[in-house]
């Protein structure tokens, strides 16, 4: 079934700057997702990113966090249904920036097991998706996940784990580390021409479960210069959440959809 759309976007007394003055154009439902993050020496982090973002921190330390997950509702406004493209497996590795006072995210790889996502993800959102093995499959209360990255070029990375969420759903409060990791409103690509671009998202405040999970095996961060720390993540759940996406933007706030 699909989700109230319009509804998502009537609640945003939560967010940290208001919604676009424009028409939102995508829609995505995140499901059985996990979120495992590691601190960081901020230098590590900061050699990593493109000009025109800034490290964003918390305390002082830098943030990397790998999330495995289910999408489903992938597409543009009343075209979220396309087999293949629609619904899919993915696992990102991400850090935290801000650029222009906006706080957000940066994608240092973005694994799915759909060829015609990633192929549109990298040709018009200039997001860098690599096709992957993936499976998930939920038995006793586990989330199962596998992932293998399988795309020329790439390096190799592979994510075998389960985990799941332990209590009640809860939003987090003002001011902690699992708000300013979760609650970000925008995402930051770089284009072609090296141009950086924002793409903004909006949907309820996280619904939170603490977490449990048991990774085997985690190489996915491997190959954008990070080697991941042997010290327990710190682990979040979310069962669902729905939301509701904007065309790219340029700085100068202009619209891009897909830049050479």
């Amino acid at each position: 079934m699909q989700p109230d759309w319009s509804a998502i976007v009537q609640q945003h007394e939560h967010r940290p700057y208001p919604l676009p003055d424009r028409a939102w154009h995508m829609t995505m439902s995140w499901l059985d997702l996990l979120f495992a993050h590691w601190s960081f020496d901020p230098a590590v982090i900061r050699a990593l990113l493109p000009e025109g973002l800034e490290l964003d921190t918390y305390e002082g330390r830098a943030w990397l966090g790998v999330v495995p997950f289910r999408m489903a509702h992938v597409g543009p406004r009343g075209l979220n249904w396309v087999p293949g493209v629609s619904a899919f497996l993915e696992l990102n590795v991400r850090t935290y920036v801000t650029a222009g006072g906006k706080p957000g995210v940066w994608f240092f790889s973005l694994d799915a097991a759909s060829k015609l996502a990633v192929a549109t993800a990298r040709a018009v959102f200039h997001l860098p998706y690599f096709r992957a093995r993936m499976s998930c499959v939920e038995r006793d209360g586990w989330i199962e996940y596998r992932s293998e990255r399988r795309h020329r070029g790439a390096p190799d990375g592979e994510f075998v784990g389960r985990y799941r969420g332990v209590g009640e759903a809860y939003s987090s409060k003002a001011g902690t580390l699992e708000q300013w990791l979760t609650e970000r409103y925008c995402l930051y690509a770089r284009n072609g021409r090296g141009r950086i671009l924002r793409g903004e998202i909006h949907h309820e405040p996280w619904p939170l479960q603490r977490a449990e999970a048991e990774i085997e095996r985690c190489t996915v961060a491997d190959g954008w210069g990070t080697v991941l720390p042997d010290e327990p993540p710190l682990l979040h759940f979310v069962r669902r959440i729905d939301v509701v996406g904007w065309l790219l933007e340029a700085g100068s706030g202009s619209r891009v959809v897909s830049t050479p």
